[in-house]
């Protein structure tokens, strides 16, 4: 770090980046500098930069990596790519913030069909060896690995923390979702590319938001984290229902590859607690993050996305054409709920302030590369679930 000023470089140019971009905008007493971005093709980097003032930009990621005067790495590329990425970074010595998930199981190398006969219990060994090699190599090179688990930012999510706390009950139940229409992206719809569908892209956020009420409860209580002891999954890709493969007009992402586009998890926890996890590309209406919580003492709501804090009427989608509303909303006609600030409301700008401030104090971040591993074990283990139809121990 230079002085007081934080330095960033962005690998990766795609939605995301323009979400962290943004949101660095924001931490204007922050002290940060974004110096550099790279992606493939760099053209794409070179729209980020014009965008948000970065004055140097490659195609080659390792570029990066060579500059002294980057302090923290921001890693928005595709997941298969995040292992690599991240051995590197921290080879390089810089801190490290990494989107979720942290990794997963992409294949065997030179793997004609990379899951196809793949037993789903040998992807769960794969892909955690996979998160310790990452965790590793951050302790090796004395850098900070940080997972970009926006949910756990969110002020709604925060409030709750705070809210059972003070109540001292014990969490009995939880309920957590992540829904919304699908997937654009395409290196989503392939297993090699994204380590799966929902269970990779949207179930994170609900599984991580679970595990780490759980674990802050056990350590006020008991001075060590309550933790997922057994797993129990089911997925499919409901697109692939004749009716709708069927239908001419598709209003959901139909044109999954090799994997699924909905996914409802059970976890058991240590303590005998119970969470179930929802996670659909095939939910019309925009995002829908949620989750409840059931205590012992209390009951507990919050609701990321669609919140009636404002609601607003157009008889046509044109009359409020030039204006955003809410992610993957598929049309602006009729009653809608726009988002005051959606990226706020999710966390994200919280979130890239705790990692900058992590680096500065020396501090651990809210959500660590701990969680992010964990997460990983239990996604994983949900596929096996699914697959072996009996519950899973970890």
């Amino acid at each position: 770090m230079d002085g007081k000023r934080v330095r960033i470089g962005v690998i990766g140019a795609g939605f995301v980046s323009h979400i962290h971009a943004r949101s660095y905008a924001r931490l204007t007493d922050l002290g940060i500098d974004l110096v550099a971005a790279a992606a493939v093709p760099q053209s794409q980097a070179e729209e980020l930069a014009r965008e948000f003032g970065i004055p140097s930009v490659y195609e080659d990621y390792r570029k990066v990596l060579e500059r002294d005067d980057v302090d923290i790495v921001d890693i928005c590329v595709p997941n298969f790519l995040h292992e690599r990425f991240v051995l590197d970074a921290a080879a390089a010595g810089k801190h490290i913030v990494c989107e979720k998930p942290l990794t997963g199981y992409f294949g065997g190398p030179g793997a004609a069909d990379p899951v196809g006969a793949t037993p789903r219990k040998i992807m769960l060994e794969e892909a955690v060896r996979s998160a310790d090699r990452m965790l590793a190599a951050a302790e090796k090179y004395g850098v900070r690995l940080m997972y970009a688990e926006n949910w756990l930012y969110s002020p709604a999510i925060q409030k709750a923390a705070r809210l059972v706390a003070a109540s001292g009950g014990t969490i009995l139940e939880m309920r957590a979702q992540e829904c919304h229409s699908g997937s654009h992206a395409g290196y989503a719809k392939v297993w090699k590319l994204s380590g799966g569908g929902a269970m990779v892209r949207l179930a994170p956020h609900p599984l991580g938001c679970c595990m780490y009420f759980k674990w802050q409860e056990g350590l006020r209580r008991d001075g060590k984290p309550i933790t997922v002891k057994s797993v129990m999954a089911e997925v499919a890709d409901l697109s692939s229902i004749p009716s709708v493969r069927a239908e001419a007009e598709k209003w959901i992402v139909a044109d999954w590859q090799d994997v699924e586009n909905w996914v409802t998890v059970l976890l058991t926890f240590s303590d005998g607690a119970r969470a179930t996890v929802f996670a659909s590309d095939a939910v019309l209406g925009g995002m829908e993050d949620s989750l409840e919580l059931f205590l012992s003492n209390s009951r507990i709501k919050c609701d990321m996305t669609h919140s009636n804090m404002m609601q607003a009427y157009a008889p046509s989608p044109t009359v409020f054409e030039s204006e955003y509303l809410m992610e993957k909303l598929e049309t602006k006609a009729g009653w809608s709920m726009p988002s005051i600030d959606e990226e706020w409301l999710l966390g994200y700008p919280q979130e890239l302030r705790d990692f900058v401030e992590s680096i500065v104090t020396g501090r651990e971040p809210i959500s660590t590369a701990k969680l992010g591993r964990d997460v990983v074990q239990v996604m994983y283990a949900a596929y096996q679930s699914a697959e072996e139809g009996r519950r899973i121990d970890l």
